[in-house]
């Protein structure tokens, strides 16, 4: 596993952004572990959040796009970070859009979008949090296709929680894929997170201890994709 996977999986423990206890998710189900990417509020972390995110977009796809879009509203800063990582990593410039939730109609920016008017052929990566169902990019995607003729060259999330998608076969994640015809890849997986964090410790705690690890394993015989 690449080191700055590893970063990432304990830089998330230690900015309470990845949590293990007892969650109910949107989708009602009973989670042992939550993410949440609104708690990333602080200068560093923003900064580090942005190259975690440049550096798992160059990997997958690597540089050959014009614009980062991030639904809003948590995609917002997601795209605005890593725009500027891809510049400050690889010198990379790109443009940084994201939709409105409610379309704007006054000023001289008016329209359903923020930060760069799209254009037909531009290439872009999309970034969100994490994908459980892809309701959201159900919702984004048709928003982005209606501003312009772009070419989506993939999507990227902080985690894949690796659980069936809305079908009850394959993972949201190839879901997504199957239905829209572009990649969609994570900075990390569960199992990247588990094999990190399994009895091993983070700011001086055991983050998955035997008992969490068994409500994981119970979790994905439940909700995790079949072989």
């Amino acid at each position: 596993m690449e080191a700055y996977k590893q970063e990432f999986i304990k830089f998330m423990v230690e900015s309470n952004v990845l949590k293990f206890g007892e969650f109910t998710l949107k989708s009602g189900r009973k989670s042992p572990f939550f993410m949440n990417a609104g708690a990333y509020v602080t200068g560093e972390q923003l900064k580090r959040l942005g190259e975690y995110y440049a550096r798992a977009i160059h990997d997958n796809f690597g540089l050959d796009f014009d614009v980062v879009f991030g639904p809003a509203y948590k995609g917002i800063p997601l795209s605005v970070v890593t725009a500027i990582a891809l510049n400050d990593l690889y010198g990379k410039e790109v443009k940084y859009c994201s939709d409105r939730k409610e379309v704007k109609d006054h000023g001289a920016d008016k329209g359903g979008m923020l930060g760069y008017e799209l254009k037909d052929g531009d290439r872009v990566v999309m970034v969100e949090d994490v994908t459980t169902s892809g309701k959201s990019i159900d919702e984004t995607y048709p928003k982005l296709m209606a501003a312009a003729d772009v070419e989506v060259k993939g999507l990227i999330v902080s985690l894949n929680r690796m659980e069936v998608g809305k079908g009850g076969v394959v993972t949201a994640q190839q879901e997504i894929q199957e239905k829209y015809g572009f990649p969609v890849a994570s900075i990390v997986n569960m199992a990247e997170v588990s094999e990190v964090l399994y009895n091993h410790e983070v700011e001086g705690r055991v983050v998955i201890d035997d008992k969490i690890k068994a409500a994981l394993d119970a979790y994905y015989e439940q909700y995790g994709v079949k072989a």
